[in-house]
């Protein structure tokens, strides 16, 4: 599996920042190489991409979620890759978001990017164009929804946790 952590400050509350990033739908207009994305449910996307002329479709799950904080979610088929969104308040007006993201690179030519650090510049470009985005449309909608992370095997959850749990 490869790593990779980037982050960008944009000129947005928190709040305005995590809106926008849960419009998936949305995502085309600054990630490149991202099609369409399909919102399935609360919970599951479907993606559809074209990167270095290759056309792929998967889809993908959120397993964890809470307003202000964070998104995480997993590929459930295709292309294996999971990851981490969380937002981080600078002040009143600024906010830093900062994405992790593991995926394992598949074809010959994956790996030869992921070494020579293609997929890093290529997620670095698509914060710098939701920075764009959000401070020049400012938010276009929000999903104020709640989804807890699951359990991890041998761990009990809490009482009335473990699920979604809308707000």
């Amino acid at each position: 599996m490869t790593t990779i952590e980037k982050s960008v400050d944009v000129v947005a509350p928190v709040r305005a920042a995590y809106n926008q990033w849960t419009q998936f739908e949305s995502f085309p207009s600054f990630m490149e190489g991202v099609d369409r994305i399909t919102q399935e449910s609360q919970t599951r996307t479907h993606w559809k991409t074209t990167i270095g002329g290759v056309t792929r479709e998967f889809d993908a799950e959120i397993t964890e979620q809470h307003p202000d904080e964070r998104v995480a979610w997993r590929s459930v088929d295709g292309p294996q890759h999971a990851g981490v969104v969380t937002f981080h308040r600078l002040d009143d007006r600024t906010t830093r978001v900062h994405l992790q993201m593991e995926y394992e690179p598949e074809s010959l030519t994956e790996k030869a990017g992921s070494a020579l650090g293609v997929v890093g510049h290529r997620i670095q470009g698509d914060l710098d164009r939701f920075k764009e985005f959000i401070e020049g449309h400012g938010e276009t909608g929000g999903w104020r929804g709640d989804v807890d992370r699951a359990p991890q095997q041998g761990e009990v959850p809490p009482p009335g946790t473990g699920g979604m749990n809308p707000l």
